[in-house]
């Protein structure tokens, strides 16, 4: 039978052993109770500016019997449709095609006797559509009359914008930084407590939304022979701001 013998610890080590739990344990604590007390506001500015640029989506459609027939038809219109808008000065850079598609026409037959015949395909329809940049608003009426006399038959939208809003934003991001800031102040004189530094800041900016053209407004185009009234208004450009400061107390 073999005997054994208890481990001895030195006075030495075991001194050294509980002073650093002890530390530990100290480090442990200073951890869980060193919270920055701080508070976090939030604000948006806003900042208004005329746009000097309109984005618009012109979409050409037509049907066929055949996809060949109908892309003939959409590829004579848009032709049109392009040229037009180069000779009232769109630069080159300023029209994109931005969607085109070619999809057959299906008719769902009626079941009989519980069966339902499969589908037939009577015919094609193709779509072209381009995306315009006007940066002369006061030719943008005249613009959409003429797209549409020339077979334009969808319009995807109207967005009024700026070439370069950086200006109108970043007034837009110091009018929401200075309403944070007062917010704070307000919200911690209240409560009788300083406003220390700043930990750290957020945005969120948004810019305007374009304005849909039906299908029907379309329409309704092709029918006037006036000019399309066009009101661009004033753009809104809003930055939003959260931001954290430390409180002094």
């Amino acid at each position: 039978m073999i005997a054994l013998k208890p481990i001895r610890t030195s006075p030495i080590a075991a001194a050294f052993a509980a002073t650093a739990l002890t530390a530990a344990a100290g480090h442990a604590i200073a951890a869980d109770t060193d919270i920055t007390p701080q508070i976090t506001v939030s604000a948006t500015g806003t900042a208004d500016i005329a746009p000097d640029m309109a984005v618009i989506g012109l979409t050409v459609l037509r049907e066929a019997d055949t996809a060949r027939e109908a892309l003939d038809a959409n590829t004579e219109a848009m032709a049109e449709v392009l040229a037009a808008m180069q000779a009232e000065g769109i630069a080159e850079r300023d029209l994109q095609t931005s969607n085109f598609n070619i999809q057959p026409r299906y008719v769902y037959p009626e079941p009989k006797d519980g069966i339902r015949p499969a589908p037939r395909i009577v015919g094609y329809q193709v779509s072209n559509s381009l995306t315009v940049r006007v940066r002369d608003l006061d030719r943008l009426g005249a613009i959409l009359d003429q797209s549409v006399t020339l077979g334009v038959n969808q319009g995807g939208g109207i967005s009024f914008t700026n070439d370069d809003p950086s200006a109108a934003i970043t007034e837009a991001r110091t009018k929401a930084m200075k309403a944070a800031m007062g917010k704070a102040e307000t919200l911690t004189e209240a409560a009788g407590i300083g406003l220390g530094r700043i930990l750290s800041i957020s945005e969120q900016s948004s810019e305007p939304r374009p304005m849909p053209v039906a299908r029907a407004a379309m329409m309704e185009m092709a029918a006037d022979a006036a000019p399309v009234p066009v009101a661009a208004g004033e753009n809104t450009y809003r930055v939003s701001v959260n931001v954290t400061f430390e409180l002094a107390q």
